[in-house]
C-alpha cells in the first residue's frame, strides 16, 4: 500500500460518519475541530485572565476579592464566545438549536430571576467599583465591613462578630453608605443635657476642653460643640469628634461619653434627668392635711 492510500483511508476514517445532531452529520473530522477550539478558548481564556490581573493591579486594584470575581466573568464570557464558534464550527445551527430551548429557556429564566438579578448586581459593583472588600459600610442601620464579594452575593461582618450574606441586588439597589468610600473620616457625636441652671459659657468650655483632650481623635480637625435644643428638662448639647477608622465606633463613642460624663463632674455641671414637678390648688391641700391627719 503507497503512501497516497494510506492517506487516503485515514482520510476517509476522519469523515467517517458517527452520529447526526438534528440534521448536522457528525464525523471525527469534525470532532477534533470541536476539542481543538474548546482547547485554544480555555488557553486564550488563560492569557486574557492573566493579562486583566496584571491590568488591575497597574490601576491599583489587588485585592482578590475585585481580581477573583474579574478572572471567573471573564472566563465565562470567553468560554461562551468559545463554545458558540465551536459549535456553528461543526455545522450545528445555534439559531435553531436557541429556538428549540426557547420555551425550556424561558421557564429557567423564571425560576432563576433572582440569581440572574445577582449577578448582574454584582457586576455592576464590579465595574463601578464604588464597594470593595474592608469598606466599612451602613445597610439597613446596620454598620459592617465587607470581607469578600463574589458574583452572587457579598459576605459582610458586623460590629457584633456576625458574618452575614448580602445578595448584591440589595446592595445596588438600596441607599448604601460608604464610610470608606473616598477616606476613612467618620464623625462621632455624643449627647448630653445639663439643667437649666447651669452656666452655659462653662458647659461649652468644659466639653471643648474634654473632646480635645482625647489622643485618639483625628487631630487635623477640631472638635465641635453644639447647643442642639432646649428641653423640658434640659439644655442639650452635642459634642461631636473625627476619626480615621469607622470600625472603632463602638469603643470610641464610649471613650467620648466617659469624657464628657468626668469633665462635667469634675466641674460641678449637673447632668439632666426628666422631672416632674407637681404643684396643688389651695382648695386641695385642706382636705389632703384633714386625710393625713386622719389617718
Amino acid at each position: 500500500m503507497n503512501l497516497l492510500e494510506r492517506l487516503g483511508g485515514g482520510s476517509r476514517i476522519l469523515r467517517a460518519h458517527l452520529f447526526e445532531i438534528g440534521d448536522t452529520p457528525i464525523t471525527f473530522e469534525k470532532l477534533i475541530v470541536f476539542f481543538l477550539l474548546v482547547a485554544l478558548t480555555l488557553f486564550v481564556s488563560r492569557l486574557l485572565r492573566r493579562a486583566l490581573v496584571k491590568g488591575l493591579q497597574m490601576r491599583g486594584v489587588t485585592d482578590e476579592g475585585t481580581t477573583g470575581v474579574a478572572r471567573r466573568l471573564l472566563h465565562y464570557v470567553v468560554l461562551g464566545v468559545g463554545l458558540l464558534v465551536a459549535l456553528e464550527s461543526i455545522g450545528i445551527n445555534m439559531g435553531a438549536l436557541f429556538a428549540a430551548g426557547a420555551v425550556f429557556a424561558i421557564g429557567i429564566g423564571f425560576a432563576m430571576q433572582n440569581i440572574a438579578q445577582n449577578f448582574v448586581s454584582g457586576i455592576i459593583l464590579l465595574v463601578e467599583r464604588t464597594i470593595k472588600p474592608g469598606d466599612v459600610l451602613q445597610i439597613n442601620d446596620r454598620m459592617v465591613k465587607v470581607r469578600s464579594m463574589s458574583i452572587r452575593a457579598t459576605i459582610a461582618r458586623t460590629l457584633d462578630e456576625e458574618d452575614i450574606i448580602i445578595p448584591n441586588t440589595s446592595i445596588v439597589q438600596a441607599m448604601v453608605t460608604n464610610y470608606t468610600l473616598q477616606d476613612n473620616l467618620y464623625r462621632l457625636r455624643s449627647k448630653v443635657g445639663v439643667v437649666y441652671g447651669s452656666d452655659m459659657r462653662l458647659v461649652r468650655e468644659v466639653l471643648e476642653a474634654a473632646a480635645a483632650a482625647l489622643k485618639w481623635r483625628y487631630q487635623r480637625r477640631d472638635p465641635v460643640v453644639l447647643l442642639t435644643d432646649f428641653g423640658d428638662s434640659s439644655v442639650n448639647f452635642e459634642v461631636s469628634v473625627w476619626i480615621d477608622d469607622p470600625w472603632r465606633v463602638r469603643s470610641a463613642r464610649s471613650d467620648l461619653n466617659e469624657a464628657v460624663w468626668w469633665a462635667l463632674k469634675e466641674a460641678g455641671v449637673v447632668i439632666a434627668f426628666p422631672q416632674v414637678d407637681v404643684h396643688f390648688d389651695p382648695d386641695v391641700t385642706g382636705p389632703l392635711r384633714s386625710l393625713g391627719r386622719a389617718s
